[in-house]
């Protein structure tokens, strides 16, 4: 039989119950923390007050091989100037990335030299040439058995660039197709193909008599598929003109873009440096503004009055 506790006796252990579990708190706190995994704790450290600046390079290349040749550049950046934080940003096509800039998103920017007279109108500026002047120049890529001999030949055929605004790969070979007696809006089909690659592989694969495309992309290429590049040879070289820049956004602050332009200017005296400069097949970082970029837009002046529109069909 089961005896029920008196009242009394539920108004004494109440109490006592309480005075208990409070007593015991201290121990199940401390039995709880020693449960906790020991190691570092990931909140907001110091190193987050740091400001973050994107660094949007044109696409170049597919994102992996983009990042492969430039994330060394971003970690030398991060190195050398720890009072920032700078991060690689790719773009799938040049058509993306140029919306990005004109929507002012990256601080930072790697454009060609017509993305650059653009960028000067949604307020960035130049503070270095990647590369030599020199190297900034178009290619025709053929396979070695082609027919092509001269510009005239390709009437009724198709070439492949990796986009309407690529300037070293599309706009400089149609002006030179142009100045060789070549109507490049009726005489021959443009295909914009998105990228440097996909533009040579289809002078590889026979979808194109002719590949347009600019030595570092060709360079590239001639490393990672050997046996592809062997039966492939360049026709023709357009004249050089100047390269791509660097820009900063201009509400980034003048110290702070100084030291990025001095950081690029000497990555060609340390052997380190060398070592970034020749995964992103460029020889060395040269002063420059936006003054120096006058001869582009003379050249791209002239390309609209008597070829096309660079941007519109």
């Amino acid at each position: 039989m089961r005896v029920q506790p008196t009242d009394e006796k539920r108004r004494t252990s109440a109490p006592c119950r309480f005075w208990t579990l409070l007593l015991c708190l201290p121990l199940l706190v401390a039995c709880d923390e020693t449960q906790t995994p020991a190691g570092p704790r990931y909140g907001a450290g110091p190193h987050e007050d740091r400001p973050l600046y994107h660094l949007a390079v044109h696409p170049l290349h597919n994102p992996n091989k983009l990042s492969e040749a430039y994330q060394p550049l971003v970690d030398h950046l991060n190195q050398q100037i720890p009072e920032a934080r700078f991060k690689l940003e790719s773009s799938r096509d040049y058509q993306n990335y140029e919306v990005k800039f004109r929507a002012r998103e990256p601080a930072l920017l790697l454009p060609n030299p017509w993305q650059t007279l653009e960028a000067m109108k949604a307020g960035y500026r130049v503070i270095a040439m990647a590369g030599d002047s020199r190297d900034f120049k178009g290619l025709f890529i053929v396979r070695k058995d082609s027919p092509v001999r001269a510009p005239s030949d390709l009437r009724g055929k198709a070439v492949s660039y990796p986009s309407r605004t690529a300037l070293a790969a599309c706009i400089m070979p149609q002006w030179y197709l142009h100045k060789h007696g070549l109507d490049v809006n009726r005489d021959i089909e443009n295909r914009y193909v998105g990228s440097q690659e996909s533009s040579i592989m289809n002078a590889y694969l026979g979808e194109v008599a002719v590949a347009a495309t600019w030595p570092p992309p060709w360079r590239l290429f001639q490393r990672d598929r050997p046996q592809e590049a062997a039966q492939m040879k360049v026709l023709w070289e357009t004249p050089p003109l100047l390269n791509n820049s660097v820009m900063v956004r201009q509400d980034v602050p003048a110290p702070l873009a100084a030291q990025i332009a001095r950081v690029l200017h000497g990555l060609h005296t340390t052997e380190s440096g060398k070592a970034i400069l020749a995964g992103m097949q460029t020889a060395r970082f040269h002063p420059a503004n936006d003054a120096a970029y006058a001869p582009v837009r003379e050249f791209v002046d002239r390309f609209e009055r008597e070829v096309r529109k660079v941007e519109s069909p």
